[in-house]
């Protein structure tokens, strides 16, 4: 029975999950065909540019979902503290409450990240930039919403390896409820 190739947002959400998995050092040919159901030539097909075409397709699908749901809700919520509720809520439903790491981070820590260098910075700068927008337009002086945007980013970062080091998802929760209260939100949400 001939297989079905998944659709472009399915199949760079599958290649995504190798990396994630494996690193993109580890994440080798065999085991992106084994995980997408596709052959070397039909993964070449789709990505003639091989393995770095995928992580840079990866990486643009990830921030096209964050673009949508975390920087626009940012930038565009009349109400800022809306934006900012929005983007936390979001930020830990794609986190999977810590239970995921951030693999554009990964790639960002990892030996080949100069293949990725402008992506990863845009991706960061954006999240940091609308953050600190609406905090500016939520009443912070200009210099401290910078940094409390640039910490929050951080904290949420720093949580999902903690996370992951420990075994334990309660280190991200707890993180995204202490980002609430520094950002000047209630802690229940």
């Amino acid at each position: 029975m001939r297989r079905i190739a998944p659709d472009r947002d399915g199949l760079l959400a599958m290649i995504g999950e190798v990396f994630r998995e494996h690193g993109y050092e580890g994440a080798s040919l065999a085991l992106i065909g084994a995980a997408t159901g596709l052959g070397k030539g039909s993964l070449y097909h789709f990505f003639p540019g091989g393995k770095e075409e995928m992580g840079r397709a990866v990486i643009a699908h990830i921030d096209c979902w964050f673009e949508e749901n975390v920087f626009a809700p940012l930038r565009d919520s009349t109400d800022p503290q809306v934006g900012i509720e929005r983007m936390l809520a979001s930020t830990d439903s794609y986190f999977r409450s810590g239970r995921r790491v951030c693999l554009i981070g990964a790639f960002a820590l990892e030996e080949p990240r100069d293949l990725f260098a402008d992506q990863i910075r845009d991706y960061f700068g954006r999240w940091v930039t609308h953050l600190a927008d609406a905090l500016a337009r939520a009443g912070h002086r200009p210099g401290e919403a910078s940094e409390l945007a640039e910490e929050a980013v951080a904290a949420i970062q720093g949580a999902l390896t903690l996370a992951r080091a420990a075994d334990d998802a309660g280190v991200f929760a707890r993180a995204l409820r202490r980002v609430r209260v520094r950002l000047g939100l209630t802690a229940g949400g």
